[in-house]
């Protein structure tokens, strides 16, 4: 029996380019179809339902079909993921909410300022690759707290690491959860407060059954689900504006309209001088050692993340392990390198497109925003077209038109309604949904994994009960997780802060306490 579980594991392993191919030809052609269904008048709303449910559906069906009951599976997905395909589970795992929906915003709202979170971020990795991720794996542990055990001795440098393990991972996993209600509750017309939860069951599915196993061949899955999604709009804005369709290179030349845009508001009177934050000025917001200094925390917070150190116990062996690392830089830098483009190309559309427009001629997509509070005009929520008629009105000597200083839209949605604000086909503001999406539920699935697998391994069968039988522990990894997955979604719920916020205390826990 054990022969024939290895000979079909090695049989799964060698044809993992054949499987993610096709998935990845599947997916295209699906983008296509629901591109067409458009054309011919499928409401947009049943387009973003056919978008969630099909990418939610994949990845459950991952999970049902890697299921496993071996400790070593569930665990460390018995030690054999190639380097290469580690690189890109850790790339999703890494890439959450907050690189995927809130990056992007942070920059737009921040302009230069907003690239410290990106450096400090990217430079973690080097942290990882040099001084941590293969001494993991050379270790041979289950979880970074065992790690800590056998380095240090005992049950209280394991007790402590839980502790510090839980702390970081659930504010990380609420913000994952928050980013998954504000899709669904977008996309679906669901209300935020049931949004979370009904994005919490697409996460269970996937890490419930089959543990690290299924989170990670589902994360190569949504990897590809995330990267497609981020750079399709901005390839499209990119070519319909400059005629090159990598947008890297064009977005000198969107800095310079943007700059063009910026004189010309002042000068017409539709942003003041204080209001107005050069989107290439340096330390308007941060001072030079604030900027500096968040480098530095979201670099050594970086290297301390439970859930990304825990794939470096995946790989077959130390060299893999120092591999994936370099992996996991080329698939993060392939978004990294894109959401200063991003930011732009998304804030030369506010200007042009908003910024100005008479109040009373705005876009639908507007108040779908601002019926959740996401986007305000003249200081009211945009939850309807009279609503934002009757706010202007109230300021004495409003022009009618929309100025800088009426518009304030939530970071968070950036990201998510840049194909709107553009005038871009419905399909990919739903392909962009499916994108968040798969990026919130990459990393809630790692998150989650981190903490139930600590509580069960660490606590539960290392220092309550070492003689638990195998399917009693899984038992209680399983309960367990799902206990920590409902607390995080009714966390989630209250609106705690926006993603960015949330992930920058979670990284500053790490930094501070594993570090």
């Amino acid at each position: 029996m054990a022969t024939q579980t290895s000979a079909s594991s090695s049989d799964f392993i060698k044809n993992l380019g054949k499987m993610y191919g096709t998935y990845t030809g599947g997916f295209i052609a699906f983008i296509l179809l629901l591109a067409v269904l458009e054309q011919v008048g499928v409401p947009n709303k049943i387009l973003g339902y056919l978008f969630v449910f099909f990418t939610l559906a994949v990845y459950a069906i991952i999970g049902v079909m890697t299921r496993t009951a071996e400790v070593s599976e569930y665990y460390v997905a018995g030690r054999r993921v190639p380097a290469f395909y580690n690189g890109m589970a850790t790339g999703a795992d890494w890439m959450s909410a907050a690189s995927f929906v809130g990056m992007a915003g942070t920059l737009f709202l921040l302009g230069y300022d907003g690239i410290a979170w990106v450096l400090g971020w990217t430079g973690g990795f080097v942290l990882v690759s040099i001084l941590i991720g293969p001494y993991l794996r050379k270790f041979g542990a289950y979880t970074v707290p065992d790690f800590l055990s056998f380095r240090y001795g005992g049950n209280f440098a394991r007790a402590l690491g839980v502790i510090v393990l839980v702390a970081c991972s659930f504010t990380y996993v609420t913000a994952q959860i928050y980013g998954t209600g504000l899709i669904a509750s977008r996309f679906l017309g669901m209300q935020f407060e049931i949004a979370v939860f009904a994005g919490l069951v697409g996460i269970l599915l996937c890490a419930m059954l089959g543990g690290m196993r299924a989170v990670t061949w589902t994360q190569i899955a949504q990897y590809v689900v995330l990267i497609i999604a981020y750079l399709t709009p901005i390839v499209i804005l990119s070519t319909k504006k400059y005629g090159i369709p990598i947008p890297e290179l064009t977005y000198g030349q969107a800095i310079v309209d943007i700059t063009a845009r910026e004189q010309q508001m002042l000068a017409t009177g539709l942003a003041t001088v204080t209001g107005l934050k050069p989107h290439i000025a340096p330390f308007i917001n941060y001072s030079p050692l604030n900027f500096f200094a968040i480098i530095m925390c979201m670099m050594v917070g970086t290297a301390s993340l439970p859930h990304i150190l825990m794939r470096y116990f995946t790989t077959p062996s130390v060299r893999e392990a120092r591999q994936s690392v370099a992996w996991s830089l080329l698939f993060i830098f392939l978004l990294y390198f894109s959401a200063p483009a991003y930011a732009a190309f998304s804030k030369l559309e506010v200007y042009t497109n908003i910024i100005g427009a008479n109040v009373g001629a705005l876009k639908p997509w507007i108040f779908n925003w601002g019926e959740l509070g996401l986007i305000q005009i003249c200081g009211k929520n945009a939850g309807s077209i009279d609503a934002i008629i009757a706010a202007c009105k109230a300021i004495a000597d409003h022009p009618g038109v929309v100025r800088l200083q009426d518009f304030v839209i939530n970071t968070d949605v950036i990201v998510l309604s840049t194909p709107e604000i553009a005038g871009l086909p419905y399909v990919i503001s739903g392909l962009v949904a499916a994108g968040g999406l798969a990026a919130a539920l990459s990393t809630a699935d790692g998150l989650l994994l981190a903490i139930a697998n600590a509580l069960s391994h660490d606590v539960y069968y290392k220092m309550i009960d070492p003689n638990a039988p195998t399917m009693r522990r899984l038992t209680v990894a399983r309960a367990l997780l799902v206990v920590v997955a409902v607390i995080a979604a009714a966390t989630a719920a209250t609106k705690p802060a926006d993603i960015l916020a949330m992930v920058g205390w979670a990284f500053s826990d790490c930094a501070c306490s594993i570090s």
